[in-house]
């Protein structure tokens, strides 16, 4: 199979599962405006559409709050923005997956509720500090020192990881017993 991304987090998570893989980073325009769960599923599908190969796996995660899609911020200022918006809220984190296989596409849209904790001024100034926000859909990454932000999760963990394994082991069970 082949990962349609550069996702540090998403490598991980296939290789914790023992999937053979390899690596190509797409370069694909990503939408960003318009109904979240579509931006994802389509964001995924251009990913996966991108790249040749037998099998391959495009993914795209977004940070949803008040119907609004929160990306990866450009900037620490921006991150701490988002920080705050999320301070003591529930959002959404939405995936799309999409594996195209023999000329067909089959994909899927992951949805998990997550509750920040409220967050003080110090929370804030520390987590912008570690640098960990850089690069991550809603400036957070659950999987590190940004587990210390949440209060609570609904759903799938591996999804706000970066990749939602139970909607890839519906779409591919097959990846379980190569």
């Amino acid at each position: 199979m082949v990962l349609a991304s550069g996702s540090p987090q998403r490598r991980a998570i296939l290789e914790q599962l023992g999937i053979e893989f390899r690596v190509v980073v797409p370069e694909v325009e990503e939408l960003s405006d318009g109904d979240p769960r579509a931006i994802v599923a389509e964001n995924a599908r251009r990913k996966a559409r991108s790249i040749e190969g037998e099998r391959v796996l495009g993914v795209d995660t977004a940070v949803v709050l008040d119907g609004r899609v929160f990306g990866k911020p450009r900037d620490a200022e921006e991150a701490e923005t988002f920080l705050r918006r999320l301070s003591g809220r529930g959002h959404e984190v939405m995936s799309g997956i999409a594996l195209r296989e023999h000329g067909s596409d089959r994909s899927a849209v992951a949805v998990t509720r997550v509750r920040f904790r409220l967050l003080e001024q110090h929370d804030i100034d520390w987590y912008l500090g570690t640098g960990e926000w850089r690069d991550r859909a809603g400036g957070y990454a659950i999987q590190g020192r940004g587990a210390a932000l949440v209060a609570e999760i609904e759903g799938d963990y591996s999804n706000v990881v970066g990749l939602p394994v139970p909607a890839l082991i519906e779409l591919a069970p097959d990846l379980l017993s190569a």
